[in-house]
């Protein structure tokens, strides 16, 4: 992961950013001088810096989403469109799967496609898969991200289930249980809300796409915003900025919910985005090589 250390050198202090790379072994450390100040921009460095290590990684998805994008321009359009319901679905499952909804894959096939309940399932699942997978396809033909997006998006899926919190931002202290990680207080919610939007459109043409979509997920899911979904809707995001720079869609499936749960804790307790970011990369150049993603 990249870190920030500070050195004493002919009696001033000096900056680096590190990076400790696994190895057979044990590991080696990367490191980049940046001088005696920290430059305005240090995401933005520690970012660039980060790349540059992995240049190879970074190398093989680009090939890899160019070409799933070019094969996905050669699909019929009634094609295409089955398979972007067939992701739909999946994508419906996996992340309501995770948090905690008892429906299976066909389970959800059978609501979304076909308009039947399952026997012996809670109907705040059925609803929150219908209306999850209406906003999915409401994302993918969204223009902008804003706050009034998410709350909306927020509304929709856990109006009929959630009411008390459905589109509302957070005013109460809350826990994630299982987690060392607190999220922020009441008072901070609003305006770190407000430092995210206006981080994520100012960065919607700097960043690489597939850095901005695991780095905002990371971002919104850390403030927290709702009472209940923030994993859905950070997942959302995600995806609307994938599809928005033409990368292919990503789901991140139930059967990894530990090691997704662990990235994003050790990311917030450490206050260090890259142990995230590492993950969220690999993890999507799995998808690609796999074929498990909509381009």
């Amino acid at each position: 992961m990249v870190t920030l250390v500070k050195k004493e050198a002919g009696g001033r202090t000096v900056f680096y950013v590190r990076h400790n790379l696994r190895v057979k072994g044990g590991y080696r450390s990367v490191e980049k001088y940046l001088g005696d100040s920290l430059p305005k921009d240090l995401e933005r460095v520690e970012l660039d810096f980060f790349r540059g290590v992995h240049e190879k990684e970074y190398a093989y998805l680009e090939m890899a989403r160019k070409k799933l994008v070019e094969a996905g321009r050669k699909i019929p359009a009634t094609v295409r469109e089955k398979n972007l319901r067939d992701f739909g679905i999946r994508f419906t499952y996996n992340t309501n799967r995770i948090e905690g909804s008892t429906l299976s894959l066909r389970d959800t096939f059978n609501i979304i496609e076909r308009g039947t309940s399952p026997e012996n399932r809670p109907l705040s699942d059925v609803k929150e898969a219908e209306n999850h997978y209406k906003v999915f396809l409401e994302m993918l033909d969204a223009k902008a991200m804003n706050l009034q997006t998410i709350l909306r998006w927020h509304h929709d899926i856990f109006g009929e289930t959630k009411p008390d919190v459905a589109g509302k931002v957070r005013r109460y202290a809350v826990r994630i249980s299982g987690s060392k990680f607190v999220p922020p207080s009441p008072a901070e919610v609003e305006p770190l809300l407000n430092d995210f939007f206006r981080w994520l459109n100012k960065n919607l043409v700097r960043y690489d796409p597939a850095d901005l979509a695991g780095l905002a997920h990371l971002k919104l899911v850390t403030i927290h915003p709702f009472g209940d979904g923030n994993g859905r809707l950070s997942r959302l995001v995600m995806n609307w900025i994938l599809w928005k720079n033409n990368y292919p869609l990503f789901i991140i499936e139930y059967k990894n919910r530990d090691r997704y749960y662990s990235a994003l804790e050790k990311a917030q307790v450490k206050n260090n985005p890259f142990i995230f970011l590492g993950w969220f990369l690999r993890n999507y150049i799995k998808a690609l090589a796999n074929g498990t993603v909509v381009a």
